[in-house]
């Protein structure tokens, strides 16, 4: 006998050392946003849908700043006002200039390339994702905490044919599914059991984040925007959250993370206290979180389905969050994942071809942010984020690429590959500058940073 999706009746008859069998199409694997949007969206197709995350909402996770492309997502899943009910409202990026007078280029969003959405928020991820994982449970999906996937079992052909999974409470679990979707974030579930995780030796990064209170804000209407600064090692970023926190993370290469000393708080401070335009905003400020690490930020997974499987968001890969991307591409590739597993699932013999589409897809937009992102410290990208110009709307098309707005549309696309020639031939006239920055960065990827888990201080 199986037990239907969320009944527990009967289970006191089964003899304890039994499994309780539970039956789906779609087996989501983390609730976190990806896992939570593919969920909502395929319940509204119809599907049954199992939704399990290992932990309790609410969790701390980083990740808190959301792009405007967000927005037209939330507004399908139906969360878009309870989402703006615990956000700040975001209008931009601040990105200060390297000059000493502490002036900031700010890039709003309604200036982007395409008219659209002209803002986003900053959200605390305990709240957005407890959110959005009632909203899973609202449109019908069987969405469970506290029960960890512990095992899948394929068929020759490679196909998933069941899952096995084990509670907080003790309680085991064995899943019989049609689909698997793996939503387990940087744990990728699938990526480490069929070898698919490839780290990326050419942006090799390190991070230390906390909340604080009491941080100075920019004036007016930009007190919500994202502030982006760069410095020697790295880059750090300030969110503005509600309650007076400010989120502060610093993206270090490895090689200066090993040169710290003392704990983990010490040296977030000790970095901080490096960039002028960031420590003079914290002159009454207080820590009012642990201090998190995390390394090994940027990875790809070889492929990002299969037979009988997905992988969406972080289980699929990671970029450095450099642009706030990390919530928008994970509940982007969701969504899209959702349609195509319900379309696969209608239509089993088109599976192959479906799944290269979403791919292919996927990656086109993922490009546009790597490319951007792999060359963001680089001497040449801060003269030209230093001096914007919008020639041939360029600047303009390089907004609509920090609101996320780089799938599907070909007229910011075009405009991005006019960047790059800029951003080359700048290149030449800053030749040495830049061959100085080249060589010192290869030399730092020769560093490695051991473990890619969100660990607290000690």
């Amino acid at each position: 006998m199986t037990v239907p999706l969320g009944a527990d009746a009967g289970d006191r008859e089964r003899p304890a050392s039994a499994p309780t069998p539970l039956d789906c199409d779609v087996l989501i694997i983390g609730g976190g946003p990806s896992g939570s949007t593919a969920a909502i969206a395929l319940a509204r197709l119809g599907r049954r849908v199992l939704l399990l995350e290992k932990d309790r909402h609410p969790r701390f996770h980083i990740g808190e700043s959301l792009l405007p492309m967000n927005l037209p997502i939330l507004d399908r899943l139906g969360v878009l006002a309870a989402v703006e009910a615990i956000g700040v409202r975001k209008i931009g990026a601040d990105f200060p200039r390297p000059a000493a007078d502490g002036t900031t280029h700010v890039f709003r969003f309604d200036r982007a390339l395409t008219p659209g959405c002209t803002h986003a928020f900053q959200v605390r991820r305990d709240e957005f994702d407890a959110l959005l994982f009632r909203a899973a449970r609202d449109a019908s999906a069987d969405a469970r905490e506290g029960i960890t996937v512990t095992a899948v079992d394929f068929g020759p052909d490679g196909r998933p044919v069941g899952a096995r999974a084990c509670g907080d409470d003790g309680t085991e679990y064995a899943i019989s599914l049609r689909h698997l979707i793996d939503a387990s974030g940087r744990d990728t579930f699938l990526g480490n059991r069929l070898k698919l995780k490839r780290r990326n030796p050419k942006h090799q990064s390190a991070a230390l984040f906390s909340h604080f209170r009491g941080v100075e804000r920019r004036p007016g209407e930009d007190a919500g925007n994202i502030t982006i600064e760069r410095f020697a090692h790295g880059w750090v970023w300030m969110i503005p959250l509600r309650d007076d926190l400010m989120s502060i993370g610093a993206v270090c290469s490895p090689e200066y993370l090993k040169r710290r000393s003392g704990d983990r708080a010490g040296f977030l401070l000790e970095t901080l206290q490096q960039i002028p335009t960031v420590w003079m905003r914290m002159g009454g400020a207080e820590r009012a979180a642990p201090v998190h690490a995390t390394g090994n930020y940027s990875y790809v997974s070889t492929r990002m389905c299969g037979p009988g499987w997905t992988t969406v968001g972080d289980a699929y890969v990671f970029i450095d969050p450099i642009f706030s991307s990390g919530v928008y591409l994970a509940m982007h590739s969701a969504e899209r994942a959702a349609h195509t597993v319900d379309a696969i699932l209608r239509e089993p013999a088109r599976e192959q071809a479906l799944q290269r589409a979403m791919t292919r897809g996927f990656d086109r937009g993922l490009k546009e942010f790597s490319w951007f992102i792999y060359r963001f410290t680089t001497p040449v990208m801060r003269h030209l984020f230093a001096n914007p110009r919008n020639v041939l709307q360029i600047e303009q098309a390089v907004i609509s690429m920090l609101a996320g707005d780089v799938f599907d549309n070909p007229a910011v696309i075009r405009r991005l590959r006019l960047f790059r020639c800029i951003y080359f031939v700048t290149a030449v006239t800053m030749a040495p500058q830049a061959l100085r920055e080249w060589r010192r960065r290869r030399r730092e990827r020769r560093t490695a940073f051991r473990g890619d888990t969100l660990q607290p201080d000690s």
